[in-house]
């Protein structure tokens, strides 16, 4: 069941990228640093201080810029391009020593997977800016690092339990899909006023 384990890993973590990117290279990278867990395939790369301080501290930089209204969705309009291949790659680096037919459709699930948990959380934070209050942001936020992080540890040490979480969220995601890929919608025509060079409150009214 060696295989399951790692493709639970492999997509566990790009579930858990498009949530939060940086904190979940950050925990991988400091478990196989400490020799906590062995990463399987290509993530073996992530035992290295530079990675994990340049993850560590962008982490630390989204921590603080996750939680203010609006500054939130435009760290959402430029990591759409981040976390969603991101994923995809965390996904095929842990399986990357198995069968092609395993590590391809690996690739293809993680990246599906981070699209719909980075759509999920633009959706849910979108919704969130409309409060007059920052609390709601702060709570959201402080559920997402705790999702990603606790989540990336499931992943590695109870693959069981995070197989069932990811078939969780694909119910729940199959539900919420609408609001989703409206939301995407928003922040892709913020990602092109961005790109075109529109002000910060352009592209947060857009994304909004």
């Amino acid at each position: 069941m060696e295989w399951f384990s790692t493709l639970s890993l492999a997509l566990g973590s790009a579930w858990t990228s498009g949530i939060n990117l940086y904190a979940t290279v950050t925990v991988l990278g400091l478990l196989e640093k400490f020799g906590w867990a062995k990463l399987p395939g290509g993530l073996d790369v992530l035992n290295n201080w530079w990675i994990i301080g340049i993850a560590g501290g962008l982490f630390v930089l989204e921590f603080f810029a996750d939680k203010i209204p609006y500054v939130d969705t435009v760290w959402d309009v430029i990591h759409t391009f981040i976390r969603i291949p991101a994923g995809a790659i965390v996904a095929y680096g842990a399986t990357n020593q198995l069968d092609p037919s395993i590590y391809i459709s690996a690739f293809l699930i993680g990246g599906g997977l981070a699209t719909a948990a980075h759509g999920s959380k633009a959706a849910i934070r979108v919704g969130a800016n409309f409060s007059p209050e920052p609390v709601t942001n702060w709570i959201l936020s402080f559920a997402e690092d705790g999702i990603a992080i606790i989540g990336v540890i499931v992943a590695v040490f109870a693959p069981m339990v995070m197989a069932a979480v990811l078939g969780l969220f694909i119910l729940l995601f199959l539900w919420f899909a609408p609001k989703v890929f409206r939301a995407l919608r928003r922040l892709f025509k913020a990602v092109i006023g961005f790109f075109r060079g529109e002000s910060f409150a352009e592209v947060a009214k857009k994304a909004g």
